[in-house]
């Protein structure tokens, strides 16, 4: 896992290194310690914030090259807006924003966390160096020649001068195993689909023995033992076996039941016997978006020892159209037993995640399950790319996934769920079929999915406009995007965590 920024922690009295960046309200102001940093380019602050209308707003930035009166390449100034009642989120943003500004090549960069009435939180301090992290991921691994200003990339060993450099650097010890989740998704999103096929995937899922996650992975023989037609249904036509992995981590109470958390893991979706159009197909290559975020999830609960006994779980497959794909009108069985019709062979998700969330259920016993798919367009239609599609057969669960996206920055909107949208899946050859049409069909799909639960309390992430694709972001430049890693940290710290 690559990393272009190395951040430490210091004092806030300390001298600062390379470029400067501090933060003002919107009225320009400056911390008591970042005016004495800053000392005579204060003035130059003035002057070029006139020059240049800049008034704060929060993170909108002023860039002063080579600034009189201060030991400093650089001197940028970010505004924080008015400085009251800011959230993490704002800290987050601030990070990216200071990490855009790194220039190409090896660079040392000093941040003042301080505001106009003093010193930054920690956790103020480690949301600003999580958005640099965040910020400044790049995937080309692949690229063997880059444009004039590329070369290289940005490279930088970043000093936060806090109030508390102890407290702050313990903080991030945490956050920082919850970032590496999130630059772990992105790598697997990011990955092309002749690298990371059902196999590999879960080599790269197995790598988790390191942190102490018990690691299961079922091949087509244990898969075809447990029943699991819908999932194998689905790879039939490919030259690539499928996989189910499920991971273990116990860092509760032995016999404690736990969370789970379950991902679709499309490695490809050519839409099968029925084809997708050529137009971004090679896209489809992120269709294993909720396997990834599954993947970067339990690595963060794990590195940073999370007090919860967790499970994820991902199926693993490659949706190919040859001689022995699956066919419409073919009726497949169902790891409960339930029969389906498949109408559409392109609806292949939800025949994955029917016999995961059955496995779940059934073996595991969890206190609830969430799970995340890249599943429908539809869901892109009715909420665009800036929230994912949440539904739930459970308030309590639903009303701390929508707070814990406010939180995490990762928005969830809840969308409903009712027996009025049954009839549109029910089948008169089989007990449903694998999707009801047109009108509403993320809520159809998650109606299919309800019928896989087994009662347990469960959530249904539709993340198609935020897992890839989705527009850049102050933390985020990347097309796979990680989305689901925070946010379901944080729903596990807040509420599911031993204290």
């Amino acid at each position: 896992m690559s990393d272009a920024i190395k951040v430490g922690f210091v004092p806030l009295s300390a001298a600062p290194r390379g470029i400067l960046v501090v933060f003002c309200d919107d009225s320009l102001k400056l911390g008591p310690a970042t005016a004495k940093a800053v000392g005579a380019a204060a003035d130059i602050v003035k002057r070029a914030a006139a020059a240049a209308a800049f008034k704060g707003k929060s993170g909108a930035a002023l860039d002063i090259l080579a600034p009189e009166g201060v030991k400093a390449t650089r001197l940028i100034v970010i505004g924080a807006g008015k400085a009251t009642g800011l959230k993490a989120n704002d800290f987050l943003k601030f990070g990216g924003v200071a990490a855009s500004k790194l220039p190409a090549g090896t660079s040392a960069m000093t941040i003042m966390a301080e505001l106009p009435g003093g010193a930054m939180t920690s956790e103020q301090a480690v949301a600003i160096a999580s958005g640099l992290r965040l910020r400044a991921y790049k995937f080309d691994r692949y690229k063997t020649k880059k444009k004039e200003g590329e070369e290289g990339g940005a490279r930088a060993d970043v000093s936060l001068a806090v109030g508390d450099a102890g407290a702050a650097k313990k903080a991030f010890a945490a956050a920082g195993h919850v970032v590496d989740g999130v630059i772990i998704a992105r790598d697997l999103v990011n990955e092309p689909p002749n690298v990371l096929f059902p196999e590999e995937f879960a080599r790269r899922a197995g790598q988790l023995r390191k942190l102490g996650v018990k690691v299961e992975v079922l091949d087509v023989k244990a898969m075809q033992k447990l029943g699991m037609g819908a999932l194998l249904g689905v790879g039939q036509g490919s030259a690539r076996p499928s996989r189910t992995v499920v991971m273990r981590w116990d860092g509760a109470k032995k016999g404690e039941a736990p969370v789970a958390f379950v991902g679709k893991g499309v490695c490809f979706d050519t839409g099968g016997i029925s084809i997708k159009p050529a137009g971004s197909m090679e896209d489809m290559k992120g269709d294993m978006g909720g396997a990834a975020c599954v993947v970067g999830l339990m690595h963060a609960l794990a590195a940073r020892k999370a007090k919860v006994n967790a499970v994820g779980a991902i199926g693993l497959v490659e949706n190919m159209p040859d001689g022995n794909a699956q066919r419409p009108g073919d009726i497949v069985t169902s790891m409960s037993g339930q029969t389906i019709e498949i109408i559409n062979t392109d609806a292949e998700g939800r025949l994955v995640l029917a016999d995961v969330l059955w496995y779940v259920a059934k073996k595991v016993k969890p206190k609830f399950m969430v799970d995340l798919a890249t599943l429908t367009g539809a869901i892109m239609v009715a909420l665009g790319t800036e929230h994912a599609g949440m539904f739930s057969n459970n308030d309590e669960l639903a009303d701390r996934l929508l707070t814990a996206g406010v939180e995490s920055g990762e928005k969830v909107w809840r969308m409903p769920l009712g027996p009025e949208y049954d009839k549109l899946i029910d089948s008169q050859f089989a007990d449903m079929k694998n999707t009801g049409g047109r009108h509403g069909g993320s809520i159809t799909a998650a109606q299919f999915l309800q019928r896989f639960v087994d009662g347990v309390p469960w959530a249904h992430l539709d993340i198609a406009g935020t897992a890839m694709g989705a527009p850049k972001t102050d933390i985020n430049q990347s097309w796979g995007s990680g989305y689901g890693v925070r946010l379901l940290d944080r729903l596990v710290a807040d509420h599911y965590e031993r204290k």
